[in-house]
């Protein structure tokens, strides 16, 4: 179909909103969103991650090798410390002195210990990166397979900006929360073991001493979250709102000049700016206490550490390494504590995002294909609406008994006031929604008997809001028809009138459509899409309101370019002006989504009923 969604280009559709900017993470200790049901969510992602069970198992192995070295070190740090002490103390007492040999193979096995823990870091990290990347690359891949097999009540319930934020910003929060979440929760769990195993085996006495700090560390951090949290949620909605602000300012910068609505915008903006300035300076001042509180706490447990490792060293029980040692340790275990905060806070933005992707995977979807399904050969486009019942609720039908026979090659119109259903009629021809009773039927065979996206290639349409993505005008005519030569798109381009003004452009078919095709006026955008549907050449054509925005000589050369299109095929036209369709084989008169009156013009204006009524304050208002 001409334009339709069954193949994308490698350019993005320029009429696709915007993705919301309140859903991304915050830095710090921000508190964020929170999933409905973690435990469960949390299941499902682990389940999802199985198939790269076998790399998680490496980052494992190398995570504790990586710490567990790291851990060692100390320890044999603290040897060399030793042999310095006694040497010194040895030269004073007229002995040998330091044994340098001795203390460069500590150093020696040091390097090596510290270099394989580096190694295995890297691999760790190497392995995780990859990881979340194709977990990434496969969740968007599964999204964008996702979004042709959803029905189309699924976007008209939701904003473009949903989805967008669905495939962009939660897939990206999850990638990198799931990169830095898993790998900081190993190795700050496999470090708090590993230092508490190095402190007791240096001195249990010492280790109770340390532990005692634990408590007030906690109770500190636990009171600075608290505390924080509540202004980084403030601070990520404010973010979300002043975003939302700027982007509907300049997108609408013109409204708000001809109402002159400066000063109003600008007042709106500078108080959101100024509540996201509040929450985010006392979101970032409370994060930032927490490292010098720590430190505070932190240099206390070491005085105690040095006072007992002093009077434990005088007795005998230690040696004067084992302080610095422990001292390390002291600092090596009250940092992991903290980090795993830090990582349950991730674990939660990473539940969240990770729920709201599965909630859009797990989304019903609409039959794709059916069995046996009716073969498109031979198909003329006929088209015969039998007793046709719908209704977006069933409880609520608004077309509640409609006929009409169709032969194919003729033009059928579809007319009626804002809101009367006319659109609706053609959702249903193209199957986006399926009748509530009754059928339709092409050339006699059900619609429902084809698979979708093989009905769908019937169908060719123009709409009123045209649709060109980036790339050349070349292209842009080809998508109707992605093998098509050269020749085949200019003489497309000729019957849709389109060729005279795309010779007199810079490049000429070559021509670069900028970001929202401003480098072509409106009328000749239509002429662009018109040209694409003459390609693609379906037997039957959609045309809906395809010359409401363009002025009257633009608009005469667009119904000539679709006089060509509609040529032997049968098409469906949806107009507001209704000297436009006086010619249809067939006029359908909607109101309150029935169609309450059919037949030619002639025919309609002599029942005098709706339709007249329509033509006549068209044609007093013309006059």
């Amino acid at each position: 179909m001409s334009d339709g969604t069954e193949k994308t280009p490698k350019s993005t559709n320029q009429k696709i909103a915007a993705p919301r900017m309140g859903h991304g993470r915050m830095g710090g200790q921000g508190g964020g969103e929170k999933a409905r049901d973690f435990g469960k969510t949390m299941k499902k992602l682990i389940s999802y991650m199985g198939r790269y069970k076998w790399g998680i198992l490496t980052v494992l192995i190398f995570a504790v090798g990586s710490t567990v070295f790291n851990v060692i070190g100390p320890k044999i740090l603290g040897q060399a410390t030793t042999k310095i002490f006694n040497g010194l103390a040895d030269k004073l007492s007229g002995g040998a002195g330091i044994d340098f040999s001795g203390i460069g193979r500590i150093l020696l096995i040091l390097l090596v210990l510290y270099g394989i823990s580096a190694l295995c870091s890297f691999i760790q990290s190497f392995t995780m990166t990859t990881i979340s990347q194709k977990v990434s690359f496969r969740m968007r891949k599964e999204m964008s397979e996702k979004i042709n097999r959803l029905p189309m009540n699924y976007y008209d319930t939701r904003t473009y900006g949903e989805v967008l934020s669905r495939i962009t910003n939660d897939v990206d929060t999850l990638g990198q929360s799931l990169n830095q979440s898993v790998t900081q929760m190993i190795t700050s769990i496999t470090m708090i073991i590993g230092v508490f195993i190095m402190m007791l085996s240096i001195s249990p006495l010492m280790t109770v001493i340390a532990l005692l700090i634990l408590p007030v560390s906690m109770g500190l951090i636990s009171f600075i979250i608290k505390r924080s949290q509540k202004f980084f949620r403030q601070q990520q909605e404010y973010l979300g709102r002043i975003n939302g602000q700027v982007e509907e300012n300049y997108g609408g910068h013109t409204v708000i000049k001809v109402f002159n609505r400066e000063d109003e915008v600008l007042r709106e903006f500078n108080e959101t700016n100024e509540m996201l300035y509040q929450s985010g300076w006392k979101s970032q001042f409370f994060s930032g206490m927490m490292q010098p509180v720590m430190q505070f706490v932190g240099n206390l447990g070491y005085v105690a550490v040095a006072i007992v490792g002093s009077f434990l060293t005088i007795r005998g029980t230690i040696q004067v390494g084992d302080i610095q040692s422990f001292i390390q340790y002291v600092r090596n275990f009250t940092q992991p504590i903290t980090q795993l905060a830090q990582v349950s806070n991730l674990l939660q933005s990473t539940a969240a995002a990770a729920e709201r992707v599965f909630d859009f995977l797990e989304e019903g979807e609409e039959d794709q294909n059916v069995e046996n399904p009716a073969s498109l050969e031979g198909i003329e486009g006929n088209v015969t609406f039998d007793h046709v019942k719908f209704g977006y609720r069933p409880d609520k039908i608004i077309i509640n008994d409609f006929s009409a026979e169709i032969s194919a090659g003729k033009k059928i119109a579809i007319v009626g006031p804002t809101g009367a259903g006319k659109t609706t009629l053609v959702k249903l021809l193209m199957r986006f929604y399926d009748v509530n009773g009754g059928a339709i039927r092409i050339d006699g065979k059900d619609i429902r008997s084809f698979n979708r996206s093989e009905l769908r290639e019937l169908f060719g349409m123009v709409l009123q809001d045209t649709w060109l993505f980036k790339g050349s005008i070349m292209e842009n005519i080809r998508y109707g028809k992605l093998d098509a030569s050269d020749d085949e798109v200019i003489a497309a381009a000729k019957a849709a009138h389109a060729h005279h003004f795309i010779s007199t452009l810079p490049d000429g078919y070559d021509l670069e459509l900028n970001e929202e095709a401003g480098n072509v006026s409106q009328g000749q955008k239509q002429l662009l899409t018109i040209a694409r549907a003459i390609l693609a050449d379906n037997k039957i054509l959609i045309l809906d309101e395809a010359t409401s925005s363009v002025d009257t000589r633009t608009e005469e050369r667009i119904q000539k370019a679709m006089d060509n299109l509609m040529r032997g095929r049968t098409s469906f036209v949806i107009a507001h002006r209704l000297s436009t369709i006086r010619d249809a084989d067939l006029i359908l008169v909607m109101k309150d989504g029935d169609i309450i009156e059919q037949g030619t013009h002639e025919e309609l204006l002599e029942k005098q009923g709706f339709y007249a009524e329509l033509y006549n304050s068209q044609f007093e208002r013309t006059a």
